[in-house]
């Protein structure tokens, strides 16, 4: 909890509008995992006039999350899951959430059964391909972490597009839109893609949003 504690200002109201725009049309009801003070939440609440729910590890965020949002529990999400309602939301976020997780598989293998019938879950999850990581491993010989980013002391998984896109296939989702987000304008990537002959131009790709839906049997 304390790495928690110590993160930089502006952590936990992070707007994430960029994962705004996954949103399927009006949803009704959203879950917000990982919601903070629920500055977030409170856009998709105004914009889409959706009942919002919010889950928060953190108590001090998770109490402002509360003056804007319906309902929000406050501490692990794994505490909480089986107190949400069956087939009841329409979207249900993970924004930089997956990885905090000791077993995310075993939560979104719950979390199913919480979807509406077309309800889908929406994920921004890192790269650890991303260059900067990718340097540091493949030429410094390194697996640094650190206070923020790729390599944050609270990711407890990390993540590649392609396992990604395994985990939630694994767990009986169909991927509808698995898209690279925040691309760095850095060229350092580019010139490294000269000496790897333009196979790993992933190594661009901060973070990974996805939507997947439930298979129907």
């Amino acid at each position: 909890m304390k790495y928690y504690k110590d993160k930089p200002s502006g952590y936990y109201d992070n707007v994430r509008k960029e994962m705004l725009a996954f949103l399927p049309l009006t949803p009704r009801r959203v879950l917000d995992v990982g919601c903070g003070n629920g500055a977030f939440a409170s856009i998709v609440k105004t914009q889409e006039s959706a009942e919002v729910w919010g889950i928060e590890l953190m108590k001090d965020e998770a109490e402002i999350a509360s003056t804007v949002l319906d309902k929000v529990f406050t501490g692990p999400c794994e505490d909480f899951l089986e107190e949400l309602p069956n087939n009841y939301f329409d979207v249900i976020f993970f924004n930089d959430v997956i990885e905090h997780l000791a077993d995310p598989y075993s939560v979104l293998e719950i979390i199913k059964s919480k979807l509406s019938a077309t309800g889908v879950v929406i994920s921004s999850i890192p790269n650890v391909r991303f260059y900067r990581t990718f340097a540091k491993v493949v030429f410094g010989k390194d697996w640094k972490y650190e206070d923020h980013g790729t390599m944050d002391k609270t990711h407890l998984r990390f993540f590649t597009s392609k396992s990604i896109i395994r985990m939630y296939e694994n767990l009986g989702f169909n991927i509808l839109k698995h898209e690279p987000i925040n691309k760095t304008k850095s060229l350092k990537p580019i010139l490294l893609n000269i000496l790897l002959l333009f196979t790993h131009m992933d190594i661009r790709v901060l973070q990974y949003a996805t939507v997947a839906r439930v298979k129907k049997s």
